[in-house]
């Protein structure tokens, strides 16, 4: 007896046969408003089961983020942004150069304040190369000396020489200024070496802010660098990304856009469309970019900036390698150095530099 074949459902009839399911199941936890958003009950999440013993566990005895309180912890004038900027400016550099085994010089390149960083031993590969790094902290902190951590981290891990840029910030400096900065040390550095023996990047704020500067570099007829570092990049400044919702009060770091984020934002833009490419460069166009390596995590709400700038990365034709990290939250890395994620995604920038590098 010959077997009919079934036949795949339409879309449309496929979902509301698993929305009967569910309905039938019990009361859906989700509710749709007319709006198309859902509203959705209290949830239980217990630390990632399939994340490192070393993140689970700090995860685990890290209390749950409040969204609430999150909201109110905002400077509400030039003065506290300033007093929170210099708070988040100070770190030991001799610490921080002992730990990682790298020394650090500040100096000065084209008016901007720059860290040089050289590892103890510089991988034969990275003889000839460097990360041009740019520093996090929604580009209004972690300046000044705390600015070079993350640079001392890649250059160790990799073994590659390092400049850090210690970009202006508002609110004295709103945008432009920080894309100016990092623009005035990229052309700086091709007056001496080739713009292929260059990786830019760096995490967060300093991810968005390397991918803002390529498009500027582009729209300026500048070669581009060898490669991008783009950690859980601050690639959309407005609150439209997905998991902005989706991980609101699940990322212990970010919290919530309506809070430290948003103000930033605004602070940053200075008045300017939060939407112009060279604040949030998902809205540029990506043709000519130089290889590309993303990192984000589950619970990190820039986890759609990540994914939103891969997809035009690549359809745009360039090489995007993109890495998700089970249960971390925004730039989980650089919080736990000592965790197994941490140790993976720096080897794998190591090994993403050394292949597209020339």
């Amino acid at each position: 007896m010959k077997r009919s074949t079934p036949q795949a459902l339409p879309a449309v009839a496929l979902a509301s046969s698993l929305a009967l399911v569910f309905t039938i199941a019990g009361t859906p936890a989700a509710t749709a408003q007319e709006s198309g958003s859902w509203t959705i009950g209290e949830r239980v999440v217990p630390a990632p089961a399939g994340a490192s013993d070393v993140l689970r566990s700090a995860l685990a005895a890290t209390p749950a983020p409040s969204v609430a309180t999150s909201k109110q912890q905002t400077p509400q004038s030039d003065e506290q942004w300033l007093v929170m900027q210099k708070a988040t400016a100070n770190a030991n550099l001799d610490q921080i150069a002992s730990g990682f085994g790298v020394s650090i010089e500040k100096a000065e390149v084209e008016g901007v304040t720059v860290y040089r960083v050289v590892p103890e031993k510089i991988h034969p590969r990275h003889t000839d190369h460097l990360f041009l790094h740019v520093h996090g902290g929604g580009y209004v902190l972690n300046g000044g000396d705390a600015s070079v951590t993350e640079a001392a981290i890649v250059a160790a891990s990799a073994g590659i020489p390092a400049l850090s840029v210690d970009y202006r910030m508002p609110p004295e400096h709103p945008f432009p200024a920080a894309v100016e900065d990092v623009v005035s040390v990229y052309r700086h550095l091709l007056e001496s070496r080739s713009a292929k023996s260059i990786a830019i990047g760096g995490t967060s704020a300093g991810g968005g802010l390397s991918l803002a500067a390529v498009h500027r570099f582009i729209a300026l007829g500048l070669d581009v660098p060898g490669a991008i570092y783009a950690g859980t990049p601050w690639a959309d400044l407005t609150k439209t990304s997905d998991s902005l919702f989706t991980n609101e009060g699940l990322d212990r770091i970010l919290v919530t856009y309506d809070g430290f984020l948003g103000a930033a934002a605004r602070l940053y833009a200075d008045g300017h469309d939060l939407k112009d490419p060279l604040m949030s460069p998902v809205y540029g166009e990506f043709e000519g970019f130089p290889p590309t390596y993303l990192i984000t995590g589950t619970r990190d709400m820039f986890l759609s900036d990540t994914a939103r700038t891969h997809r035009k990365l690549r359809a745009a034709g360039v090489v995007a390698d993109l890495h998700v990290y089970e249960g971390v939250a925004h730039a989980d890395y650089l919080i736990f150095p000592a965790s197994p994620e941490s140790q993976d995604v720096f080897q794998e920038v190591s090994a993403f530099f050394k292949k597209h590098l020339e």
